[in-house]
């Protein structure tokens, strides 16, 4: 499991002090309240930088940080089309069964009956429940509904999922 999660992407400044607009990329944009301190890099594998949060303002779909030493909208244009990066140590406490994105990612899925379905390669959300895009050697896509009845096990030392899919979801030639 990877050790930092990227919670938001800036977006753009707002205003004339140096705060930034962040597009969460979290189910819950409160916990940025919480925060005392993030990291912001170009990307996961770039070095990043720590900052103190001084403020957080939620506006519409956005969140607005002001970040300790980043002044002015020159500063915060700086930090644009980067993301706010946490330690997974400060993550929010997931409910059972429910897990990061970023942990899904590159997992292998099996059938119930020990069937290599392809690689996890994204995960959907759609409203009512969300969807793993799994590809198969052939790069074709299969969607799999993320609900209980249909994931059974999730293990990530083996960094392995076996599902139960519904009659009819693929077909013989996937």
């Amino acid at each position: 499991m990877v050790q930092y999660l990227q919670i938001g992407k800036i977006v753009n400044t707002h205003g004339v002090k140096g705060e930034v607009r962040v597009i969460p990329l979290t189910d819950d944009p409160l916990r940025f309240n919480k925060l005392k301190c993030v990291y912001i890099s170009k990307e996961m594998s770039d070095e990043m930088q720590k900052f103190d949060i001084v403020s957080v303002k939620h506006q519409k779909n956005f969140v607005i940080i002001k970040f300790n030493g980043i002044d002015d909208m020159n500063a915060a244009e700086r930090l644009k089309e980067h993301f706010v990066i946490i330690d997974r140590k400060d993550a929010v406490k997931l409910p059972k069964d429910t897990f990061f994105i970023c942990d899904l990612i590159n997992m292998n899925v099996f059938d119930h009956e020990g069937n290599n379905l392809g690689v996890l390669t994204d995960v959907l959300s759609t409203g009512s429940n969300d969807v793993y895009v799994v590809k198969n050697e052939n790069k074709k896509e299969i969607l799999i509904p993320a609900l209980k009845s249909v994931v059974k096990e999730v293990c990530f030392e083996n960094n392995k999922m076996v599902v139960e899919l519904p009659q009819g979801l693929i077909d013989d030639e996937v």
